[in-house]
């Protein structure tokens, strides 16, 4: 019988639960074995983790007994939700209390919480600086799991609130890479202007997560933030250039213009990122590289992940630059 504690692992066919289940399969001496949670578990990202020797559970965020069968025997369990999925947070909200009262119920003894800010603490409705969106949201995808926190309190779930950071595999799944312009020179888009941006591998995210897990009851009412690096739009570009072989441009958009770019999201990513832009001292504060790397020494830098992952961007590489 197999004596190791079980991490379940909800969204475990997304980047961030993927991540954590890889990387405690990886780790069989770490007293902990992964129950990977999903709605499918017949696909074929499902039998891969299966393939890793994960237990693989269904379940589903508008279900909370569902959940709170997938949860039956954890010891730990990480929650994430995917706000991109259906674009409500409404929805997302009743999906992290879903969560909470599973937990509850199951009796699990740590939860790690994949969270973000309420940005309103911030930028109250009232406020002129971005525009209120949905009738009460500054930037829903965050303002959502922010208020959420309060669930996990409110209820007394023993919870590590995890603050991610900006995926860099975004310039890969979200279109956000090197595009080339009419003048046939390439470029990245961000209304980042001269600000930095943390930002991490979202693989490296389950792995920081896992560690969180390891320091055990250490780490119950702890809020976590992480980042692989804090890098300038101007230094992401440069090292797309030196990664492609061949020059990168940094196109520093206004907020209001990247709003009107007009794709399913665009003002809530808009947002996001004026808060990221004008609060940088904040947000770059709170998630640090020294915690991430503590938790996981392995940790990418952009260069590093980029040099992985270069041949996904779509873009015909040059010769690379050392």
């Amino acid at each position: 019988m197999n004596a190791n504690k079980i991490i379940a692992v909800v969204g475990a066919t997304g980047a961030q639960g993927g991540g954590l289940v890889r990387a405690i399969q990886a780790d069989p001496g770490s007293g902990y074995r992964a129950r990977a949670i999903t709605r499918d578990p017949g696909s074929d990202k499902a039998r891969a983790l299966a393939a890793l020797g994960a237990e693989v559970a269904a379940a589903d965020l508008d279900d909370q007994a569902s959940l709170e069968r997938a949860l039956d025997g954890a010891h730990a369990a990480y929650f994430v939700t995917f706000y991109w999925d259906h674009l409500s947070p409404e929805r997302e909200l009743a999906q992290a209390r879903n969560l909470a009262q599973a937990a509850k119920a199951a009796g699990t003894a740590h939860v790690v919480w994949s969270t973000l800010e309420d940005t309103r603490r911030w930028v109250p409705l009232d406020d002129d600086r971005m525009p209120t969106l949905m009738g009460r949201y500054k930037v829903p995808h965050f303002d959502a799991k922010g208020e959420a926190n309060h669930v996990f309190t409110g209820l007394g779930v023993p919870t590590t609130f995890l603050l991610t950071s900006f995926y860099w595999d975004n310039f890969i799944n979200f279109g956000m890479g090197p595009r080339r312009g009419v003048d046939g020179k390439l470029a990245i888009t961000l209304p980042m202007g001269r600000r930095k941006l943390p930002g991490i591998a979202a693989e490296d995210i389950g792995h920081c997560a896992f560690g969180v897990f390891k320091q055990g009851e250490r780490a119950i009412g702890k809020t976590v933030g992480i980042a692989g690096e804090h890098l300038t739009g101007a230094q992401m570009a440069a090292e797309f250039g030196r990664a492609l072989g061949q020059e990168v441009r940094y196109h520093a958009v206004s907020p209001e213009a990247y709003r009107r770019f007009g794709f399913p999201g665009a003002d809530d990513l808009a947002n996001m990122f004026q808060f990221k832009h004008d609060f940088e001292d904040y947000y770059c504060g709170v998630r640090t590289t020294e915690i991430a790397r503590a938790l996981y020494p392995g940790l990418q830098t952009f260069r590093s992940w980029l040099a992985a992952n270069r041949h996904r961007l779509g873009v015909e590489a040059g010769q690379s630059q050392g």
